[in-house]
This record gives structure tokens, C-alpha cells and sequence, in this order.
């Protein structure tokens, strides 16, 4: 029903109408005069500023965590980004609730990692039916380390390991295109977006740095992992990645690979090996039982632990741990 504030409306007006709840006039008989006083309040509404619908928030998903954070670095308060998974589940093997359903439907931006490590996307994105929406591809043109494993499991086709942001490159590269995917989704803010970008980019950079020397004096840098998540943070701060511990997501070591991983750690007096939360710690533990090497748990997610709550942060604790550890050891 149309309505009209106290001060708007005509004296000669207001005598057909009732004063509600809320301070405006409505009709107060049916008839020829409603049309009137209905039409008179259209004429006094008309000069009245309309809802600005370009300032909502846009409404992002993204499948993984670190996705998130990249999200509202560029985007501000202009975004509303929600998270599909919540780092503790394997991205590999997720399957999407009817909840994510919904919020894929009412999304305008769908941001993923790619390269295999969401395998089931693009069934999510096609039962959600949204014709609007915006997927980005944060993998694209990334130079990407090989995976046999990965190759393995889908017959040779796989583009090689997923987890590229793990190398604050590559990271510089998926927050660039966040934003451009931002600004055409958005062009109103663009401008934001981009200004958002720059200073975090930045601050990557000066961590990156920052990192590089706290890795400096290190000079045996040689580790075992815990699950294949690590080649690109290993090419960037210069570690060696001497064996594995899991050799293909999902899969079980045997007891022959880990009696050649203790051999191997004990013949070349390697120190530290790395594990992660999400995983389970018993072999790891075994490994470091039986070799005497250093068993520390970094996360390749932010949230993974506590302190690691940024993409920021996740750097900073990994490498000052792997410091502490490498040279302790």
C-alpha cells in the first residue's frame, strides 16, 4: 500500500485519511477518494530517494579457505565471501551439502583453486542453475610443479600439484585476478578493488622478503612431508623435499615405503619431518621415534592452527617453525 509521511501530505488530503503505527497517513474509506489520496501520495513519494542497490555487498563463495582471506583483502566490506570448506576436510574428496547448493545459486562470483583440487565443482556449479555467475579459476596461467600422484589418479591428465598458493608468486597472481573478477562482476567499485590489490600485494611482498632472510642462515633444509602439499612453498624458500610420507591423496603407506623412509632419514641424518593438523599423526610420529628427526605440524591452509588465521599468517608461523626446527635440530 502506498503511504505518506505526516508533513507530505495536504491538509485538505488528510481528512481522508488515518494516521497508523508507523507516522504515515493510509486511506480511511473505500472508494473514489482512495484513488485520489493514493494518487496524491504518488505525487509527493515521487521525489523520494529509491533504496541504492549498488552499494550491497557482493555475494562471493569460494571452495577453500585461503580463497576467503584472498577474497576480503581485495574486496573490503564490499564483499560478502563465504567458504565452502572449512580447511579440516580433504579437498579432494569433499562432497557439497545442499546448503552450498544455495549459496552457489545466490552467488555472483565462484572463486576456486582448479587443477583437480576440487574435482567437484563443476557438478556444483551446473545444479545450481545460476546463469550469472562468475567462476574464476585461480590456477590459470600459474607455472605449475608436476604431480605424478595426481597424474596417476586422473589417467595421466592432471596439470600438476594444486596447491599453489603456497608460494607467495603465485599468491601475488591469484589475489590479481581475484580483482579483476571483482571489477567486472562490479565495475562501480572497481577502483577499490584494484587499490585493494595493490596494498596487499605489498604486504606479501615485504613478507616474502622477510622470510628470505629469516631463512638465510639455514643450510641443510632437507625435510620429510607428511602428505605431497609442499613443492611450491619448497622451490620458494629453498627447502628440500627428501621423501613422503603419503604418496598419493587417500592413500595408504605400506610398510615397505615407510621401512625405506626410516632407512633414508637415518642414512642421510635427516632432521625435521613436517605433518599437517587435518592429518592423522601416528606415522609421523613413528617415523620420528625411530629416527630421532624432529616432528613438527605445519598447516597449508590459514585456520589450520592456532595463530594462522590470515594467509599472512600461515607463511610467518610455517617458515619460523621450519627455522626454529632446521636449526635446532
Amino acid at each position: 500500500m502506498v503511504r505518506a509521511t505526516l508533513t507530505e501530505v495536504p491538509r485538505s488530503v488528510k481528512r481522508g485519511l488515518t494516521l497508523d503505527s508507523t507516522g504515515c497517513y493510509g486511506p480511511r474509506m473505500f472508494g473514489r477518494k482512495v484513488v485520489l489520496v493514493a494518487a496524491a501520495c504518488l505525487v509527493f513519494l515521487a521525489g523520494s530517494p529509491q533504496p541504492n542497490f549498488a552499494s550491497d555487498p557482493l555475494n562471493v563463495v569460494v571452495t577453500v579457505p585461503v580463497l576467503k582471506d584472498f577474497a576480503e583483502q581485495v574486496g573490503g566490506s564490499h564483499v560478502r565471501a563465504i567458504s565452502l570448506l572449512s580447511g579440516s576436510e580433504n579437498e579432494h574428496t569433499y562432497s557439497p551439502r545442499p546448503s552450498d547448493l544455495v549459496a552457489v545459486r545466490k552467488a555472483r562470483v565462484f572463486i576456486e583453486v582448479g587443477m583437480g583440487l576440487e574435482v567437484w565443482v563443476a557438478a556444483l556449479v551446473k545444479n545450481a542453475g545460476n546463469s550469472r555467475l562468475l567462476v574464476v579459476t585461480t590456477s590459470k596461467n600459474i607455472a605449475r610443479i608436476a604431480d605424478r600422484a595426481l597424474e596417476l589418479e586422473t589417467n595421466g591428465h592432471a596439470a600438476g600439484n594444486p596447491h599453489i598458493w603456497l608460494d607467495p608468486e603465485n599468491a601475488r597472481l591469484m589475489v590479481g585476478q581475484i580483482a579483476e573478477a571483482f571489477a567486472e562482476a562490479d565495475p562501480v567499485r572497481a577502483g577499490d578493488y584494484r587499490a585493494n590489490r595493490d596494498r596487499y600485494v605489498q604486504q606479501i611482498n615485504a613478507l616474502e622478503a622477510e622470510l628470505a632472510e629469516q631463512m638465510r642462515p639455514v643450510t641443510d633444509r632437507r625435510v620429510v612431508v607428511h602428505h605431497p602439499a609442499w613443492p611450491y612453498f619448497a622451490k620458494r624458500f629453498g627447502l628440500d623435499i627428501a621423501g613422503e610420507i603419503i604418496t598419493q591423496p587417500g592413500a595408504e603407506s605400506s610398510a615397505r615405503h615407510m621401512q625405506a623412509l626410516v632407512k633414508k632419514i637415518r642414512e642421510g641424518h635427516i632432521r625435521v619431518i613436517v605433518s599437517e593438523p587435518q592429518l592423522n599423526q601416528k606415522l609421523p610420529q613413528m617415523l620420528a621415534r625411530e629416527t630421532g628427526a624432529r616432528l613438527i605440524v605445519l598447516t597449508a591452509m590459514p585456520g589450520g592452527l592456532p595463530g594462522t588465521g590470515t594467509y599472512l599468517d600461515m607463511l610467518r608461523y610455517n617458515v619460523v617453525q621450519l627455522v626454529q626446527a632446521l636449526r635446532a635440530s
